[in-house]
């Protein structure tokens, strides 16, 4: 909020357990009741969103469980649902690496690519937040950095 100086239009969260996404929805909701809100998960698996789990394989690590229904979200704010692929929250993590210098992991990845997703339609020309959420680190023995 006050990096913006309360100048944002959305925010947009990889559901974990849904605790970020809560407590940051709920508190900018507070401040402007028409900043909007995105649930963010993976495709084929985006049970909050009311979709099938068809790939519960997917590589964005920390979500997309399946978990249609977590009472812990019931009083939030969601204002829209987005899914991203595993492909591009891997993409645009190594794109925050190479060209950002921020090393993040795949829901990091998940975060920005649904932000650009955002802007590249509806709400182009707005401010949308995100949250940076994991380092890099732990991934390493994973495909995130194997080109």
């Amino acid at each position: 909020w006050e990096a913006t100086g309360g100048k944002l239009d959305g925010f947009a969260d990889f559901l974990g357990s849904g605790g970020t996404y809560k407590g940051v929805a709920k508190g900018l909701k507070k401040y402007n009741r028409a900043i909007q809100c995105f649930v963010i998960e993976p495709e084929g698996a985006a049970p909050v969103a009311g979709k099938t789990v068809t790939n519960p394989n997917h590589p964005i690590q920390g979500g997309g469980y399946n978990m249609s229904n977590l009472k812990f979200l019931d009083d939030v704010p969601v204002d829209g649902f987005i899914q991203i692929s595993g492909q591009d929250a891997q993409k645009t993590t190594r794109e925050l690496a190479k060209h950002e210098g921020i090393f993040g992991g795949f829901s990091s990845g998940a975060n920005v690519a649904a932000a650009l997703k955002l802007l590249s339609k509806d709400m182009s020309g707005k401010t949308i937040v995100v949250i940076i959420c994991d380092s890099g680190l732990k991934y390493l023995s994973t495909d995130l950095w194997n080109e």
